[in-house]
């Protein structure tokens, strides 16, 4: 009997530490504490491009009426519209809205911000010109805009393609993580309609839009937040997959140039890295695959997106109904590279994207690809 008593005495005490242990234990954890998106007013429906004539990078004509060209066209992306800026915006401006909504839902003082990152690829560019301008940098006008005195809030832009804000994140986290930073406002903000060529068809995936977060350095007795990510860029083929290039009107000026790119190589290049990206940030993670709730990955292309999505499932042996995992604003919003994500995600907490809701604890996604190239993850509990 004192043989038990002592071993029981012994349980009792190893479970007592132990749950003092987890009482005492805290988590830092970066955290998303409030969201904002800026979405502009002028819809660009695709009957806009039914009267347009289009030709190849080689300047020759692309056969076949407008009518043609834009089905096959919302077939393959799923965009049936999209989002321009008007005539006197730029993207520090709408970068601007989206962070004021941030900081409103964050319910913070913008003056204990420690670091303002605004992903962008362009800056801003004047209607007209064609000329982008990133002097001073958008993260300068944004802090100016919001009018934030604190010379230690310290702003600048991330330049890293379509992946641009999930890597502002990720560089939030990395820096709260080390006691660099407690607060940081992350942006996405891009005028695309401003550096297209009205003569090339992958002008109509592009659009204008903004998306801002407040990432916030939290502690609690569990992991939540940002739980784990993963990136790699791929430049020894894949470097100009994306590039800026000559108009496709016959006899254009060479010195004038536009967004571009090889449609078909970043769609097979995407297919084939993205889902093993996404996994690398999973398997980091420690979470099971079936927790997953939503993956909230860049509005590049319907279905490639659906692609990719299918095919990361089936790393791990699923089959998921993509309805249920991936919500979507592409059909209505276009491609606006770098607020893509964020904005969707301020959609989906915001009750806008229909059948599609995050709740408390729900394990969700962050993803994206582009010019580089390069992709990112993040996975999140909410």
């Amino acid at each position: 009997m004192k043989i038990i008593d002592k071993e029981l005495t012994k349980n009792k005490i190893i479970s007592a530490v132990g749950i003092l242990i987890q009482l005492f234990m805290t988590y830092l954890n970066t955290k998303i504490i409030g969201t904002g998106s800026y979405i502009p007013d002028n819809k660009i429906e695709n009957s806009d491009y039914f009267t347009k004539t289009f030709f190849e990078k080689d300047q020759s004509l692309i056969k076949g009426s407008g009518e043609e060209i834009v089905a096959k066209f919302r077939d393959i992306t799923g965009i049936k519209e999209r989002r321009w800026v008007k005539s006197n915006q730029t993207a520090s401006e709408i970068a601007t809205k989206a962070a004021e909504q941030a900081i409103a839902s964050a319910e913070i003082d913008r003056e204990t911000i420690d670091h303002i990152i605004v992903a962008t690829n362009f800056g801003d560019v004047i209607e007209g010109t064609i000329q982008t301008d990133l002097l001073p940098s958008l993260a300068a006008r944004v802090k100016h805009n919001l009018g934030i005195a604190n010379p230690s809030c310290v702003a600048y832009d991330l330049i890293f393609g379509c992946p641009g804000w999930v890597q502002g994140v990720i560089q939030a986290d990395s820096f709260i993580k080390t006691g660099l930073a407690k607060r940081v406002l992350v942006i996405g903000a891009e005028t695309l309609s401003r550096v297209v060529d009205i003569y090339d068809r992958d002008t109509m995936i592009f659009s204008d839009g903004a998306g801002a977060a407040i990432v916030e350095g939290t502690t609690s007795s569990k992991k939540t937040g940002v739980l784990s990510s993963a990136t790699v860029t791929h430049t020894k083929d894949e470097a100009f997959y994306l590039y800026l290039g000559q108009s496709n009107k016959p006899e254009s000026d060479p010195n004038v140039r536009y967004i571009k790119m090889h449609g078909r190589k970043i769609y097979e290049y995407s297919l084939s890295n993205v889902p093993k990206a996404i996994k690398a940030a999973m398997d980091k993670s420690g979470i099971p695959i079936e927790e997953v709730k939503k993956i909230i990955i860049h509005q590049a292309n319907e279905k490639m997106d659906e692609a990719i999505v299918m095919r990361f499932f089936r790393q791990y042996g699923i089959q998921i109904d993509i309805d249920d995992v991936m919500p979507m604003n592409i059909q209505e919003l276009g491609n606006s590279s770098v607020a893509t994500v964020p904005t969707l995600y301020d959609m989906i907490l915001n009750d806008q994207i229909k059948n599609h809701h995050i709740n408390k604890g729900d394990i969700i996604i962050f993803a994206s690809v582009g010019a580089g190239m390069s992709i990112n993850a993040i996975v999140y509990k909410q």
